[in-house]
């Protein structure tokens, strides 16, 4: 028999075995966790793919943890709001005291003991829900004792009070490890200052000063914080308030009605400045120094020229702030000041500087695309002044009288600033921008007369190509660039300049003489020739458009003259040396060119004649090696050419059309089968035949006569014999094809008199007779149609 202990033994043997197998268990799950920490820093090897991890859980304990604290305190949060706010009837003054401060007190006192037993996240929900329930007090007092005070005055004491107690709270050391009391202070100390500035009726003025003097608090407090927690509250305070404030002083320095406002309105945007500039010395990242270096510039810049555009009529706004944005840099010295400061000042001037430019933008595209406006009132009349010629109808910009000043000055702090450096050749050119604008606006704002206007536009179109001609690249400086801008700059003048001249006839004339000469004497310099060449061409299209206008003479008249066009372009484009320039000039060549088939359109015989004459110029450009692929189109062109003329004359039969068509695509086939022996016979005669041939056949089925029938037959025979003889497919296909149908078409009416002679029963009977001959014989049938297309197979 077995030999059982007594229970008492037997009671400790078990717990004897349980902890050896939680002592085994514990030690296995340590060897796993370190092979899982092993597999998952060894990348896979190949052909082994990594093992997997158990799955986790979705939410680490802690995070679950804070969710739940957090639910928890809001819950009792509103509870609270709820008891002081709707219950609160129901006690006694001495009730109300005692339950809301017991309460406090105690929430207040139990993080203490929840810290020293390990629970810190438990102490911090607590702990939050100690300062809610104290401003809950503090509404609890206004409303028992403080009642007749004022909401803001009673809410600025009662957020300071708060401050101050939420501070002290967090400062104490039993309770010296929580991290929300001082935030949370420092987030209460933001309002103070605004709701006095609110109680005491202070104004926009008042307001912006109270979140400034906030916002330098809330600067020293990130300056000079050790808890991170603090740092970022603050730096959250400085953004809202300081952003804030200074936005309203530069709306209030912008809208200011005289010298008093606009320099209590510059006193802050000093104060914001300042503010900014000692965040800028103490931060330790150089990046932020010099952003916020920036902002200190651009409020300094606000609030100088705030105060001095008071004091000034409204069309010297943006001189004025240009000036002073000009000057912020001469202020701060090297050497003296630091880098990062000395950067954001250079930064904070370019930025004041770029705005400026920008005010000139609208006056600039009024000079440039007001004088389209004459294109629908072509030769009206010259206008009165070079104010009238730009606007054309348009909306003068106000305050444009000092409009030429802005680009002028940015031009010249370019040409200071890049003196002597490697951006030398980028500060010229947008020097040389800035100057262009500022004479390009220059005749509207003086009002000259339009003779004047163009001819100052003239000699800037004039000056910037012998400019062009002149530059020669600096030192470390692409080929051509700067030059290249400048023909730039003269093309876009001569926009302005050739529109506003539509005023008026001589005016027209005169004017596209001058551009396309003086493009033209551009175009001799290779560099510059990939523009100007393309822009004298379309100056001389414009001049031929214009003098046949000009004499009277009907559009396909002027359609001949302006054929020189694509003749020069063509001579040009043969005779250049700069493979950039060819296509330029040969695209602006053909659109002269289809201007002038457009123009000479409603007259066929002119019409017939234009396209000859392009087909000649067409085929003078493929005669070049690297133009011949232009051979087809200078063919195409005598075709269509040919084809007008017969529509000219009355010509309706096809072969007409067809035959000029089909020769020389015949010709050019048997040339391409010479030079390439494998080309196929579908690729070489066959557009042509098919050209030849179809429009006939669909002509010879609806002709009641017998000659068209019988050549086309005889045609369709020779093709036929032909492409036997040489075993070609296109034509033994195609000749085939057409000689069948040609002869159907001749035989149709003797088959219809036939069938129509024969019983109703014949045709049936031989159709079924039919089907049976082909049934008996189908293999052979399909050996013979195999053997037909191994022949066709082997043709070319």
């Amino acid at each position: 028999m077995t030999h059982l202990p007594p229970p008492a033994e037997e009671l400790r043997l078990i717990d004897a075995e349980l902890l050896q197998l939680d002592a085994r268990r514990a030690r296995l799950l340590a060897r796993r966790a370190w092979l899982l920490g092993v597999l998952r820093a060894v990348p896979p090897t190949p052909g082994h793919p990594p093992v997997p991890a158990p799955p986790g859980p979705e939410a680490a304990v802690p995070r679950v943890q804070n969710v739940l604290l957090l639910l928890g305190g809001v819950l009792l949060t509103v509870a609270a709001i709820a008891f002081t706010v709707v219950g609160w009837g129901s006690l006694g003054i001495v009730g109300r005291s005692l339950a809301l401060g017991g309460v406090t007190a105690a929430v207040l006192a139990a993080p203490v003991p929840l810290r020293s037993r390990g629970l810190g996240s438990t102490a911090e929900a607590v702990a939050g829900l100690g300062l809610a329930l104290t401003v809950l007090d503090a509404y609890a007092l206004h409303r028992v004792a403080f009642a007749q005070a004022g909401g803001a005055a009673y809410a600025a004491v009662a957020a300071v009070v708060l401050a101050a107690g939420w501070a002290a709270y967090g400062l104490l050391p039993p309770a010296g490890g929580l991290r929300l009391p001082l935030p949370a202070a420092l987030g209460a100390a933001q309002l103070p200052l605004l709701l006095w500035a609110v109680a005491a009726d202070a104004g926009v003025y008042g307001l912006a000063a109270a979140a400034l003097v906030t916002a330098g608090a809330d600067t020293a407090a990130a300056l000079r914080a050790s808890v991170p927690a603090v740092r970022v509250t603050a730096a959250l305070g400085v953004c809202g308030l300081g952003a804030g404030g200074a936005l309203t002083a530069a709306w209030l320095s912008w809208t200011a009605p005289g010298p008093g406002a606009a320099a209590r309105a510059a006193a802050l945007l000093l104060l914001a400045a300042g503010i900014a500039l000692v965040a800028s010395r103490r931060v330790v990242s150089e990046e932020h120094g010099v952003g916020l270096a920036v902002v200190a510039g651009l409020l300094t810049v606000a609030a100088a020229g705030g105060t001095a555009r008071s004091a000034l009529p409204g069309v010297w706004t943006v001189p004025v702030y240009l000036a002073c944005g000009i000057a912020l840099p001469a202020a701060v010295r090297p050497g003296r000041v630091p880098e990062p400061l000395r950067r954001g000042a250079a930064v904070a001037s370019g930025a004041v500087q770029g705005l400026a430019v920008l005010s000139a933008v609208p006056l600039v595209g009024v000079a440039l695309l007001g004088p389209a406006g004459w294109v629908p009132r072509i030769w009206s009349g010259a206008p009165d002044g070079a104010r009238e010629t730009a606007t054309a109808g348009l909306d003068w910009p106000p305050y444009a009288q000092t409009v030429p000043l802005v680009p002028a000055a940015v031009a010249a702090v370019l040409l200071c600033a890049g003196r002597g450096t490697v951006a030398r050749p980028r500060t010229v050119t947008g020097a040389l921008v800035l100057g262009w604008a500022s004479v390009l606006v220059l005749p509207p704002v003086l009002d000259v007369p339009h003779t004047a206007g163009l001819a100052v536009l003239g000699a800037v179109t004039a000056g910037l190509l012998a400019a062009a001609a002149a530059v020669r690249p600096s030192p470390g400086e692409a080929p051509g660039g700067t030059a290249v801008a400048v023909v730039v700059l003269a093309v876009v003048t001569s926009v302005p300049l050739v529109l506003g001249s539509l005023a008026s006839r001589p005016a027209t004339l005169a004017v596209l003489a001058c551009v396309t000469v003086f493009f033209a004497a551009a175009s001799w310099r290779p560099a510059l020739s990939p523009v100007t060449a393309p822009a004298a061409l379309t100056g001389g299209t414009g001049l031929a458009c214009a003098t046949g206008a000009a004499a009277g003479w009907a559009p396909q008249t002027t359609a001949l003259l302006v054929l020189v066009v694509p003749a020069v372009a063509a001579l040009f484009a043969a005779r250049t040396t700069q493979a950039g320039t060819r296509v330029p000039v040969e695209v602006t060549g053909a659109v002269a060119g289809l201007l002038a088939v457009g123009l000479a359109a409603p007259h066929p015989s002119t019409l017939s004649l234009v396209l000859t004459l392009c087909a000649v110029i067409v085929s003078a450009t493929a005669v070049r090696p690297d133009r011949r692929s232009l051979g087809p189109a200078a063919a195409s062109l005598f075709v269509l050419a040919a084809w007008v003329r017969l529509v000219a004359w009355d010509v309706t039969t096809p072969e007409a059309y067809t035959l000029p068509a089909a020769v020389p695509a015949l010709a050019v086939g048997v040339l391409r089968r010479r030079r390439d022996p494998g080309t196929s016979s579908w690729t070489a005669y066959g557009p042509g035949l098919a050209v030849a041939f179809l429009p006939s056949l669909a002509a010879a089925w609806a002709d009641p006569h017998w000659l068209r029938p019988l050549l086309l037959g005889a045609a369709a025979l020779a093709v036929t014999l032909l492409g036997a003889r040489h075993r070609l497919r296109a034509p033994l296909a195609l000749g085939g094809t057409v000689l069948v149908l040609d002869a159907l078409h001749e035989l149709a009416p003797y088959l219809v008199q036939v069938v129509g002679a024969l019983p109703r029963w014949v045709p049936p009977a031989l159709a079924g007779l039919l089907l049976l001959a082909v049934g008996a014989t189908y293999e052979r049938r399909l050996r013979d149609v195999r053997r037909v297309r191994e022949v066709l197979g082997r043709m070319d």
